[in-house]
């Protein structure tokens, strides 16, 4: 009886399982906490201030990787699936909410470090639910569910302490001792994320975990250039000119070189590198390349998203200056670096996944670091144009030097796409 009520509740995955609409729609809310820590931090850019969006970056990764461990095992929109990510998205949404107040409280109000950390903990709250719901009833499985919930929810208890423990103990580096807490909490995560494939975790389809990821990559993209769209309200008037205009030109096309370098053949080649390992060497293959080095994609490109906007509002403030005066402060070095730790993520996943060293993307961001002091020398547009060519010719290179392999990963893909609309064309014929 048991059973059948919780197979009422859960509907399974399988092998071939794909992303759903509703995991798609869940994801919305991770576009607005992307935008919200590039907002906040293009407020106030310090070396602080950065290092404290790229900690609440790594704690809302963390968080979503979770929920897509969760929606691997079990549909998303199917049983009782929807409400759980319902209110596993309005947890998220609290969190990106008070993203400003994640370190420091503001006066008046709520706590804003207690509302964030408790928002957290409630998302994990929910994730255990939903994994020990899922608990297959097979030898082992409850010894596995706690092993898997103990760390993470140690680290949200973490953030919690951080959040009430700091104001009490050492009011004069709240800040700081809150920010260590942090540290202490990531670690304990992602150090204990190492130790998955060890205590029983199992990936039921490999297809749905590459396109999650994917789609995010997808996500953090979409919100760069929302960022640098949204630099054009800070007009407030303001007639538009040719540098905005052209800011805005060469700002896409840095956001599309970077889609291309990843999705072009790499996102295609790492899900049929996956899809042909089996055993024992699966596991740990997608965590390396999915939950640990697509982290460094998605800081790369909101680094890029928090660069862009800067420079946009700039130019939109003070147009005529664009064309003469240089870029300062950390916005040179976020904008080029941005790029650096995307390509060097790339360069990650290729040696992670086949062992092969990516020298063109090695080469590329060796050339973007020797030329982020010469940005700081260069009118505003000069700089941006300098980014724009530099991945551009890395982009030209590749298609170069990589054609035929381009052709073939890019043709398989096309083949197991091909195939499976053919498939699905046969069963509505019979079905529908």
């Amino acid at each position: 009886m048991g059973g059948d009520a919780r197979t009422r509740l859960i509907s399974w995955g399988g092998p071939g399982t794909r992303v759903t609409r509703l995991e798609l729609f869940y994801d919305l809310v991770f576009v607005f906490a992307f935008f919200n820590v590039t907002t906040l931090a293009a407020a106030n850019l310090t070396v602080r201030t950065l290092l404290e969006s790229l900690a609440v970056v790594a704690l809302l990764w963390w968080c979503w990787t979770g929920f897509v461990a969760v929606g691997n095992v079990v549909r998303a929109d199917q049983g009782i699936m929807p409400v759980i990510g319902f209110l596993i998205m309005a947890a998220v949404f609290v969190l990106a909410l008070t993203t400003a107040v994640a370190f420091y409280d503001e006066p008046g109000g709520l706590p804003g470090p207690l509302v964030f950390a408790c928002a957290y903990l409630v998302t994990w709250v929910v994730k255990v639910a939903a994994l020990w719901s899922t608990t297959l009833p097979e030898r082992g499985a409850v010894r596995r569910s706690v092993l898997l919930t103990i760390p993470t929810m140690s680290g949200a208890l973490i953030i919690l302490a951080a959040a009430t423990l700091p104001q009490r103990l050492v009011p004069e580096h709240e800040r700081d001792v809150r920010l260590a807490l942090w540290a202490v909490a990531l670690l304990l995560e992602y150090g204990f994320g190492l130790l998955l494939g060890r205590i029983g975790w199992r990936l039921r389809s490999v297809g749905h975990w590459a396109e999650r990821h994917a789609l995010i990559v997808l996500v953090a993209l979409g919100e760069s250039v929302i960022a640098l769209g949204i630099g054009t309200t800070t007009r407030a008037g303001r007639p538009i000119t040719v540098s905005v205009i052209a800011a805005a030109v060469l700002g896409i096309a840095v956001i599309a070189t970077l889609w291309w370098l990843y999705f072009d053949v790499l996102a295609f080649a790492v899900e049929q590198a996956l899809h042909g390992t089996r055993g024992p060497e699966r596991i740990p293959l997608a965590r390396d390349i999915y939950t640990y080095l697509h982290l460094p994609l998605i800081i790369g490109v909101i680094l890029v998203a928090l660069g862009l906007k800067r420079l946009l509002t700039g130019v939109i403030a003070t147009p005529g200056r664009a064309a003469r005066e240089t870029l300062d402060g950390l916005d040179p070095l976020v904008l080029y670096g941005g790029v650096v730790v995307f390509l060097l993520a790339l360069v990650a996943i290729e040696w992670r996944t086949f062992r092969r060293l990516d020298g063109l993307s090695l080469g590329g961001a060796a050339l973007l670091a020797a030329g982020t002091p010469l940005a700081y020398l260069l009118p505003t547009l000069t700089a941006l144009g300098l980014l724009t060519g530099l991945v551009g010719l890395v982009v030209l290179v590749r298609l170069r030097s990589t054609r035929h392999m381009r052709a073939r990963v890019r043709e398989k893909a096309l083949s197991e796409q091909e195939s499976l609309e053919a498939e699905a064309n046969r069963w509505r014929r019979r079905h529908l």
